[in-house]
């Protein structure tokens, strides 16, 4: 029989999973879930998600926490309302806004209290009022998810530099990830928390073993709970060997993976890229979703076939290793590659790394100098999630490393496997240890369907470009010891950049984990505030520094409070975009054109979902990848009978334009990393945004910016400009206020009587500077004597903004003053399974092992 696929069925609470499930016994359900319906309640009992991991009588360590953690609050209609008019106002005109404000006070009087009410029922039996909505907005996506949903990560090297080739990083990156694996089915991972206080752990459930699957109506999530091997990808061509046996324990050794990784890369090259090209399958997982499905059902045409077999493998394994052969250069293509892959056509044919990709699962993306990285569909995870696989995985990467010099070196995990090498083989089960490739048959329709699907990629990679910063100035320490919060503080930082270059301030958006309550994700905060705006009008005039820093104290002040709403479900967007789904909804069950009981249909339009992939800069942060949901436009329905329309008026506070300002996002930004990682980013949200990924470390600031060709180096000149700037005005405030904090006895040099102490009138008085100051000047460099702030500003040239220097900076704002338009801008049983393991044994030609 075919390889069975687990999928997703609508989540419930884990007292809900032990009450209605036998801890020893979890029953293999076919039900398919297609944007969270069920197709056929008369199948067995489906399984919910957090089932994915065996479950333990005397319970586990990772999802303890779990019933007790809160509901996602319903916010107050009013304070929402009120929310969304704060966000808009400084992305208005005064017109605009005045409009804004009679919609939403209309919406108050009229359609807000009925569809709050109903959001209120529907929340009663749900673990979260957004959730259903939000795996619809992305599921019904239908655009290719490479570059518009699916982010990335690239991790730091290796720090031993002889284990930095490709074999030896992938092979240790697998084991460390098998690990993590490991520890997640066993429920001995510790619970994430922030500050004491556990996170939600559900989406750890959900990370392995699953893959996105487009269907003619939208995609759906399955998973197989039960996966036990990996799939690699190297040239194009697919292998794919066993790695755990029924216990999750690990039965091949760190040299037994990189035995197979380097047989898998020796047969791969017996085939010359561009032949290989032709066949590369994993391009087709590029394509608009529902070309995709047409062309998964060419493959699955004949049940129990070939390819059917084969894309079966694919959809269960755990994960996906790309194997690349190409090693970049800089920064920027590093980020490039891992999110979207190289494109490069030599003699007509595609032979980039683009060609060596699997869109629908996680990804771990090593190149053939070490580089590796990590790319992850996003409809089940956010970034905070993938961010502690990563984390952990590279540092249990080093630990392992540490213990074949020192055998008492700890260890990250609770338990690990036993030995392979000390185990009976027998003990292993029937698993399939030596590598098999994966030999499509590939028709005529497969082999046109590749071609146009890799022209189609070649101009997506075409339409974007990627910057880096890697900016060494300072970072979290100098930021903080400045009394800033160091996300606000590089907030403030995109907002300056970009008023810099056009004069303007625009829709942007971070997202913040609520991952605090039972299922949460992200809500959005909203960057843009009165307090922002003044800032860089203030920046950007001809003002005393002392001004400009109490400015910018403010602007952030404002952001970290909007973050800490944000973080306690208290934001506007995700309340707001609940009610227009269920607006949705309702107007569809009154048409009985499309009767849903979970949800609306999300948009399609290109720029509709994207995240800022979300984030923290460690455990402790509140915010989290995640993508940026643009419902839809103004009077768009999931109905095409303009009659339901005109029956069903969209309410006032969605036909209304700043619904649609507020949800095009030009600086689509998200915080996410700690030191495993060196960058992280996305593609850009719209046509005219940038996509902003950013890490703060310690002692630097590490930026992946994102656009289709609008000056993105341009824009990351300015940034890293400001960002020199912003540092010289703190150093001549700081040094001011150090100064009045003087001790007072220093005056008694000024007031003394001549004739005291012979001796102690000799040698020449000098003038020091306080430890902050010091400390400052140290770091930059420099062992110059004391300045006057003036003399220092003026010699510190390099600190100084390209093309706007302090002489100059307030021309920008008096010229747009001028023009008059400076802030107003318009707009199954045991027996089957065993069936399937003895056929999977026949899927794929048996490789001879190489010599390693």
């Amino acid at each position: 029989m075919p390889t069975q696929v687990r999928i997703f069925s609508m989540p419930k609470s884990l007292g809900e999973t032990l009450a209605s499930t036998s801890p020893t016994s979890l029953p293999r359900s076919t039900t398919k879930l297609t944007n969270g319906h069920a197709s056929d309640l008369r199948l067995p009992p489906k399984m919910p998600m957090t089932t994915a991991i065996p479950e333990h009588p005397s319970g586990g360590l990772t999802f303890a926490a779990q019933d007790d953690l809160p509901k996602l609050p319903i916010p107050d209609l009013e304070s929402s309302c009120r929310r969304y008019l704060a966000a808009l106002r400084p992305l208005q005109g005064p017109r605009e806004h005045t409009e804004t404000r009679i919609a939403v006070e209309d919406f108050l009087k009229s359609d807000g209290p009925d569809l709050q009410e109903k959001l209120q029922n529907y929340a009663l039996g749900k673990s979260s009022f957004i959730e259903q909505f939000w795996y619809d907005s992305y599921l019904n996506y239908d655009n290719p998810v490479v570059l518009n949903l699916n982010p990335f990560f690239l991790l730091e090297d290796d720090p031993t530099p002889a284990r930095n080739n490709q074999v030896t990083r992938a092979a240790s990156l697998v084991v460390s990830a098998l690990e993590f694996v490991r520890a997640v089915r066993r429920e001995e991972l510790p619970p994430d928390n922030i500050r004491g206080k556990p996170l939600c752990m559900y989406q750890y459930s959900r990370l392995f073993g699953t893959a996105r699957v487009p269907t003619d109506h939208g995609c759906q999530i399955e998973q197989d709970p039960d996966s036990k091997h990996v799939v690699v990808l190297c040239h194009g061509q697919f292998y794919w060997f066993d790695v755990l046996d029924d216990n999750s324990d690990l039965i091949m050794s760190e040299r037994d993976v990189a035995i197979n990784l380097q047989t898998i890369i020796d047969d791969a090259v017996q085939t010359p890229i561009q032949e290989a090209a032709k066949g590369a399958l994993g391009i087709l997982s590029t394509e608009n979703r529902k070309i995709w499905s047409g062309l998964r059902d060419v493959l699955t045409r004949e049940e129990r076939s070939n390819n059917a077999d084969c894309l079966g493998i694919v959809d269960s394994a755990l994960f996906v290793l790309c194997l690349d052969y190409t090693e970049p250069a800089t920064a920027a293509e590093l980020c490039q590659n891992m999110l979207c892959g190289t494109n490069e056509v030599v003699k007509g044919v595609q032979i980039g790394t683009c060609i060596n990709r699997w869109y629908d699962k996680l990804q771990i993306i090593v190149c053939k100098n070490g580089s590796a990285g990590i790319n992850f569909e996003h409809t089940g995870v956010d970034g905070h999630t993938v961010l502690r696989f990563a984390s952990d995985v590279y540092t249990d990467t080093i630990l392992r490393f540490a213990r074949t010099i020192n055998g008492q070196a700890p260890s990250l995990w609770k338990t690990t496997s036993p030995d392979p090498s000390k185990r009976d083989p027998e003990s292993f089960g029937d698993v399939n240890t030596t590598p098999h490739k994966l030999e499509w048959d590939m028709i005529p329709e497969l082999n046109v369907a590749v071609r146009f699907a890799e022209t189609r990629l070649a101009d997506l990679i075409s339409q974007n470009e990627f910057e880096c910063l890697d900016f060494g100035g300072y970072g979290k320490n100098f930021i903080t010891s400045m009394g800033f919060s160091p996300d606000a503080f590089v907030q403030m930082a995109f907002q300056a950049a970009y008023y810099g270059l056009y004069g303007r301030v625009e829709c942007t958006y971070e997202p913040a984990m609520t991952k605090a309550y039972l299922h949460g994700r992200t809500e959005a905060i909203r960057s843009v505030s009165d307090e922002s705006v003044n800032f860089v009008q203030t920046f950007w005039a001809d003002n005393p520094a002392e001004t400009k820093v109490e400015a910018l104290r403010k602007a952030c002040e404002q952001h970290v409070n909007s973050t800490k709403l944000c973080a306690k479900g208290q934001g506007c967007d995700r309340h707001l975009y609940a009610l227009f789904c269920l607006w949705q909804r309702y107007v569809d069950e009154q048409t009985s054109r499309s009767p849903s009981s979970a949800g609306y249909s999300s948009p399609t339009d290109n720029s509709s979902i994207r995240e800022s992939v979300v984030g923290s800069p460690g455990r402790d942060s509140i915010n989290s990848i995640d993508m940026d949901i643009r419902p839809r436009q103004r009077g768009d329905s999931t109905t095409s009978n303009p009659r339901s329309r005109d029956l069903h008026p969209v309410p006032a506070i969605f036909a209304d334009a700043g619904w649609d300002r507020l949800n095009t996002t030009i600086l689509s930004t998200s915080n996410c990393g700690n030191p495993s990682l060196r960058q992280f980013g996305f593609g850009p949200t719209s046509g005219d945004g940038f996509g902003i990924g950013y890490i703060i470390k310690d002692e630097g600031i590490n930026i992946c910016v994102s656009s289709k060709h609008r000056q993105t180096k341009r824009f990351v000149d300015a940034l890293e400009s400001y960002l020199l700037e912003i540092r010289r005005v703190l150093r001549i405030t700081g040094r001011k206020a150090a100064t009045a904090k003087q001790t007072r006895a220093r005056e008694v040099d000024h007031t003394k009587v001549k004739g005291g102490h012979r001796l102690k009138a000799r040698g020449r008085m000098i003038t020091g500077l306080d430890n902050n100051a010091m400390r400052l000047r140290l770091a930059n460099g420099s062992s110059t004597g004391t300045r006057s702030p003036t003399e220092e500003s003026v010699l510190m040239s390099d600190d100084e903004l390209g093309g706007y220097g302090f002489f100059d900076a307030g021309m920008l704002l008096q010229a747009l003053k001028a023009r008059g338009d400076a802030f107003d801008q318009g707009e199954s049983k045991p027996s089957e399974r065993a069936a399937a393991s003895a056929r999977r044994r026949d899927v794929g030609k048996k490789l001879r092992l190489a010599e390693y």
